[in-house]
């Protein structure tokens, strides 16, 4: 019988600490390829690897297209590349962005989910938000082992406190424990495969053959996809909220509605741009019009002026307070309903 020797990780927020714990808590001898994503930006250059290399026994190193998975290592995704699994191997793509990431979480999990099914044991670490929840179900689903970080163990709580809404965990421990208990479900027996499937596992291989997806998941949306302005499409019933467009960027409620309060911020900066060339503008012709002896025509672009500036002072303001933005997503509790 298989072992459970896949094990794939993901943090965000608070990740380091929680990833050098974790790995310090690791036999020399684990039987088990370890596979982490944390969320960085696109062009950050990360020193996870050798972090990790100091943190445990355990060599750590950024994974390559196509290497070959062996036990007793760890793989930690490049920045702006999901990391997937194949049998065997290890595949690196640039598809489309998870919940505004790349690497993503739930990408990695998915992946292991349909790849390895119930050899595969998924952890959520520290982190805001929820990206890993949905693709945690998926594993499960899968007959693998759901492990989460204690979320009052955790720098932040989001990320675990979401996975635990979404999946009922097989364990929840500090992380200083986690270690130790991967190193012994490196020892036991495979479990049999779960028979269900999420109706939107295989669209990442369908992203990643085709470049979109041949059919949505659910009944269309009335939002639109931040990154492309696609439709986006419902979660099919039953399964956790998420939305995912034609192309396959896929966001969480909580992760639509930051993204969405994000262009919502870019848009308030372009209008405030927008009002101070307007009024410029207005001032610049009140000026000539009073020196041609157009008073009237003066005196109308001098009010206009007058009225720029106070909307753009009110909308400066706004801006400045961020009090349209004050949502303060961290966890399930502050989530969407639905």
């Amino acid at each position: 019988m298989p072992r459970r020797d896949i094990i794939v990780v993901g943090a965000s927020a608070g990740g380091v600490e929680a990833l050098s714990s974790l790995v310090a808590g690791f036999p020399p001898s684990l039987k088990a390829a370890v596979l982490v994503v944390l969320h960085l930006p696109p062009t950050a250059t990360s020193h996870l690897p050798v972090i990790l290399n100091r943190a445990g026994p355990l060599p750590a190193l950024s994974a390559v297209d196509g290497q070959a998975i062996v036990y007793g290592r760890i793989y930690v995704a490049p920045p702006d590349y999901h990391l997937l699994l194949r049998p065997g191997h290890i595949r690196l793509t640039r598809g489309p962005r998870e919940n505004g990431h790349r690497p993503a979480v739930d990408s990695l999990f998915r992946s292991a989910a349909r790849v390895y099914d119930s050899r595969a044991v998924g952890v959520v670490l520290s982190g805001t938000l929820d990206d890993g929840a949905v693709g945690l179900l998926a594993l499960k689903m899968r007959g693998g082992v759901a492990v989460v970080q204690r979320p009052d163990d955790a720098l932040f709580s989001g990320m675990p406190a979401s996975a635990l809404e979404a999946v009922e965990a097989d364990h929840v421990l500090p992380v200083s424990e986690i270690g130790p208990l991967l190193a012994e479900l490196s020892r036991d027996e495979a479990g049999e495969k779960g028979a269900r499937t999420m109706q939107g596992e295989t669209g990442g291989e369908r992203v990643e053959m085709r470049g979109v997806l041949e059919e949505s998941n659910g009944p269309p949306s009335a939002f639109t996809c931040p990154e492309c302005h696609g439709t986006l499409f419902e979660a099919p019933e039953g399964e956790p909220s998420h939305y995912r467009c034609r192309v396959g960027h896929t966001y969480s409620p909580n992760s639509l509605l930051q993204a969405e309060s994000e262009a919502l911020e870019a848009a308030l900066w372009a209008a405030l741009r927008a009002l101070q060339e307007r009024t410029d503008l207005a001032k610049r012709m009140a000026v000539r019009a009073e020196e041609r002896g157009h008073l009237q025509l003066a005196a109308r672009l001098a009010d206009q002026v007058r009225d720029g500036e106070q909307s753009f002072d009110l909308l400066q303001q706004t801006l400045l307070n961020g009090s349209y933005l004050s949502s303060g997503l961290n966890g399930p509790e502050d989530a969407l309903p639905g």
